[in-house]
């Protein structure tokens, strides 16, 4: 017998998203879903635990993705060789090895289930899925962030319709609603988004927020943050409060600078005093602990999202570089500082995707 459901996490944003998506389903049909969590880039601590307990999935699994890295036959096709043809050879070759690899490692049948919803398909499970013949549904990684990194063309730059062209075919792969094997790929605005792919479709995740209850709202705490109490006990620092998030920008070094200068520059309100709070991003791994102790450090195994759903919880000021900031409804004003305020820490190119796209 077929099962309902599958979600491909990367990231705590991911499942997030997904449990947005069964709680929006009717409450006779929660519970089927199954969740898979990669471990390739994101330690998730506890949450495959509370996931499994927390009624909205029938079975939470680990998958030890592996990265082409890690196996240098596969490297070896992962060279310039300075011309096209052969270029497209090696990653016909590459495409299929990466694929195949990867199959000792997945923690499920995918043919056992109807629909299979996939965050980050550009990571080797994409390879896979095209590889076994699976057709599943691509999800956008990040809240809009294809309308700054159209990931799929920035790979794929120069002679992008023939590559996407032998995608259609499966002899390659390229993310985001260009292989073969991806039925459709959900994003939260098309309008916004400079380059158009014939597979995307709108699934605005503010309607999805819309219609949760105070019950729904309160499961999402209890799943994401274990330590709540802590968290709340933070949270009252003080009546002028400034929430910093952070990103994985950069070196270390810079990094901080980058950080520091935030602080410097955006968190002081006025004359009265004001408590910084900083949210680590949870793939971020500088020790704001240490470095910064003078403030107050969430912890960052949560999405700030549901911060969204703790009861009277509001900061004066939000600041981010990147993050998009749309969803946020714990804030009375939000300071975006986006690439021109990136362009004084790095090459404009390393952050400017969509501009190199060509």
């Amino acid at each position: 017998m077929m099962k309902d459901r599958i979600y491909v996490c990367h990231t705590y944003y991911h499942v997030y998203v997904a449990c947005l998506k069964e709680l929006n389903l009717a409450p006779e049909k929660r519970g089927k879903a199954s969740l898979v969590m990669s471990t390739m880039s994101n330690d998730f601590g506890g949450l495959k635990e509370r996931a499994a307990v927390c009624g909205l999935f029938e079975a939470v699994y680990m998958f030890d993705e592996k990265e082409d890295v890690n196996f240098p036959e596969i490297m070896r096709y992962h060279v310039d060789r300075g011309n096209l043809f052969l270029n497209l050879l090696a990653r016909i070759r590459y495409t299929k090895l990466l694929g195949k690899v990867q199959e000792p490692y997945v923690p499920v049948n995918f043919k056992e289930y109807k629909d299979i919803y996939v965050f980050c398909d550009s990571d080797p499970i994409g390879y896979y899925l095209s590889y076994k013949k699976i057709h599943y549904h691509a999800v956008e990684d990040g809240l809009d962030c294809i309308s700054t990194y159209d990931t799929a063309r920035y790979d794929n730059r120069g002679h992008f319709k023939l590559k996407a062209f032998l995608a259609s075919k499966n002899i390659i792969f390229i993310q985001n609603g260009w292989g073969k094997y991806c039925l459709d790929m959900e994003v939260n605005n098309i309008s916004i988004l400079p380059y158009p792919c014939p597979k995307y479709i709108e699934k605005p995740r503010q309607e999805l927020t819309e219609r949760l209850t105070k019950e729904d709202q309160a499961l999402l705490v209890e799943l994401f943050i274990a330590n709540i109490g802590e968290i709340r006990e933070k949270l009252s620092a003080g009546k002028n409060q400034v929430l910093l998030l952070t990103e994985p920008l950069c070196d270390l070094d810079v990094r901080e600078r980058i950080f520091r200068d935030c602080i410097n520059l955006y968190g002081q309100m006025g004359e009265a005093k004001t408590s910084i709070l900083i949210k680590p991003h949870p793939r971020d791994l500088l020790d704001y602990e240490t470095l910064f102790p003078e403030h107050i450090v969430l912890d960052r195994k949560f999405p700030m999202e549901v911060l969204n759903y703790i009861e009277g919880l509001t900061f004066q000021r939000v600041i981010s570089v990147f993050t998009v900031v749309h969803s946020i409804r714990f804030a009375q004003e939000i300071i975006y500082l986006g690439e021109d305020f990136m362009d004084q820490y790095e090459d404009p190119k390393l952050h400017r995707q969509n501009d190199e796209i060509y």
